[in-house]
Formats: structure tokens, C-alpha cells, sequence
């Protein structure tokens, strides 16, 4: 129980890694307050299993992009449970295409839902882990945020723009015991790689070290170990959870 008695803000968790890392928060003793943009449905069965085994967790439905947004969620977690001690920005998006054929609004859209979103929600929360002196920002970004990828300029520019703000943080904060990491997933299986062609999958599988995409659990295991005290003196860092993907490359 490496969690007990923190409470967290979990952005995006209505599915793949955002629903992960709310499960396993509350398997470490974590009470989750987690966010949902539009699958209601999706959000109430997930807050109903989070609560099944005594678990403590509520849905809040709120777009990670807007400021405003991000200031009364917040105010709403305070309300519900007193304090914020970890938040995990990981709601995201991607609209891929070649950079020649890329619009400005699919620009706009994908930096304001994963990079200006991790500002929203940090500078909404700042407040109160500066009273308490304490807290852990996590920030998901991406191995393409690292090294690039062809045909999502959008989606490398945000998720690289993510581990600068990430340092910069850390180094404003520090003093006062708040730490910001990032986690750099790489070939994740979801239900939305499920839905892609067995062969591709398998070729991705065949490029990285370790022979096999990584799953949700992967990740989340790593947002446990930033979350809790076993990384007290670990800030500033970008965790690449990719099976060894940018070695390779």
C-alpha cells in the first residue's frame, strides 16, 4: 500500500493507461479523484469498480484543455477530499497526418489537449501543494516526444513540449519538496491496438528489445513508484517505459 492516505488527480481515465493507473492507485491505497471529456457511461462503471472493494474514487467530467476547467476541478477534489497530494496528467489525444496535409486546427486541438492541458492542471493545483509543502506531478508523454515520429508533428511537439515543462517545474519547485517527472511510454497495448491489423502489431513487437508491446499496467506501475515516497529524491526525469524502443533506434 505504497499509496495509503494520498489522494490523486488522474486526467483521462476513462480508458487504456488513464483507467490503469486509477486502478492500480486505489490497489495501493490511493483515493482517486479521475477525470472523463464525454463517455459518462464508461466513467460511472469505472468509478464503480474503483468503489467496489472499498475503495474511495469519484469521477469528475472535465476537458483537460480548458483553463477554467482545469481551476473548478480542483476546487470540486478540495471539496470532496480535503487535499491534493499527486496529480498525473495523462489525458491525450493524437490526429495524425504528413505535416503537408496537417490543418491548424488539428495543430491547435492536439498541443491544447496534451501539453497546454498538463499547465492547466499543474498551475490549478499549485496552491495547495505549496501550503502543504509536498506533492508528485506526472506528466505522460511519449518516446515520440523523445525522438519524433512521421506523421504527428503535432503529437511529438506536444509530448516534447511536456518534458520541458516537466524540468522547468521540477526546478521551480523543488525547494519546496514538490517533484515533477515524466513517464515516455512506447508501443502500449490498449484496446485500441486491438483493433489494428495482427501483422503491423507484430512487426512493432519485432523492433523493440524486449520482443513484446507493454501494457497499461507497465505504465502504471511506474506512476505508482513517482507517486509514493520510494522516489522522494528522484524530480526532473523522463522515464521511458518502451521495452527499450529508443535504444534500439
Amino acid at each position: 500500500m505504497l499509496l495509503q492516505g494520498k489522494i490523486a488527480i488522474v486526467t483521462g481515465a476513462s480508458r487504456g493507461i488513464g483507467k490503469s493507473i486509477a486502478r492500480t492507485f486505489i490497489e495501493q491505497g490511493a483515493t482517486v479523484a479521475f477525470t472523463y471529456r464525454s463517455s459518462e457511461e464508461q466513467a460511472l462503471a469505472l468509478e464503480k469498480e474503483l468503489t467496489a472493494n472499498n475503495g474511495t474514487a469519484k469521477g469528475f467530467k472535465s476537458d483537460a484543455s480548458k483553463y477554467t476547467d482545469a481551476e473548478n476541478l480542483v476546487k470540486e477534489v478540495l471539496e470532496a477530499f480535503g487535499t491534493v497530494d499527486i496529480v498525473v496528467n495523462n489525458a491525450g489525444i493524437t490526429d495524425d497526418t504528413l505535416l503537408m496535409r496537417m490543418s491548424e486546427e488539428q495543430w491547435d486541438r492536439v498541443v491544447d489537449v496534451n501539453m497546454k492541458s498538463c499547465f492547466n492542471l499543474t498551475k490549478a493545483v499549485l496552491r495547495t501543494m505549496l501550503k502543504a509543502r509536498s506533492g508528485s506531478i506526472i506528466n505522460i508523454s511519449s518516446v515520440v516526444g523523445v525522438q519524433g515520429n512521421v506523421g504527428q508533428a503535432n503529437y511529438s511537439a506536444s509530448k516534447a513540449g511536456i518534458l520541458g515543462f516537466t524540468k522547468s517545474v521540477a526546478l521551480e519547485l523543488g525547494s519546496r519538496n514538490i517533484r515533477c517527472n515524466a513517464i515516455a511510454p512506447g508501443f502500449i497495448e490498449t484496446e485500441m491496438t486491438e483493433k489494428l491489423d495482427a501483422e503491423v502489431v507484430q512487426g512493432w513487437r519485432d523492433t523493440i528489445p524486449l520482443k513484446r508491446g507493454g501494457s497499461p499496467e507497465d505504465v502504471a506501475n511506474t506512476c505508482v513508484f513517482l507517486a509514493s515516497d520510494m522516489s522522494s529524491y528522484v524530480t526532473g526525469q523522463t522515464i521511458n517505459v518502451c521495452g527499450g524502443m529508443i535504444t534500439a533506434s
